[in-house]
C-alpha cells in the first residue's frame, strides 16, 4: 500500500533539482509537457534517475517523455502501486 502518493508538486521538485527548471517555471497545470516548460529530454532522463534513487525503479519511456505532467505523475503512482504490492 502506498503511504504517500506522488503529486505534481513532487515532479515539479525533481525537474527544478536535477533538470534545471527555473523557478519561476514550476507550474500546477498538469496538461503542460516538458517541452512547454522549455525542458529536453534530458530532463526525463533526470526524472528517471531521481525516481531510481529515490523508490528504486525507473519510470519506463513508454512515450512519457512527450506526455503531459499529469500522465508522468499517474505513471509513477501506477509503479509506485506495482512496487508496493
Amino acid at each position: 500500500m502506498i503511504t504517500q502518493e506522488f503529486r505534481l508538486s513532487d515532479l515539479m521538485d525533481i525537474l527544478e533539482e536535477k533538470a534545471g527548471l527555473p523557478a519561476q517555471d514550476r507550474t500546477t497545470d498538469g496538461n503542460l509537457t516538458l517541452d512547454a516548460v522549455g525542458l529536453d529530454s534530458l530532463a526525463f532522463l533526470a526524472v528517471q534517475a531521481a525516481l531510481e534513487a529515490r523508490y528504486g525503479f525507473e519510470l519506463p519511456d513508454e512515450g512519457l517523455e512527450r506526455g503531459s505532467f499529469a500522465e508522468v505523475v499517474a505513471a509513477v503512482n501506477r509503479q509506485l502501486e506495482e512496487h508496493a504490492a
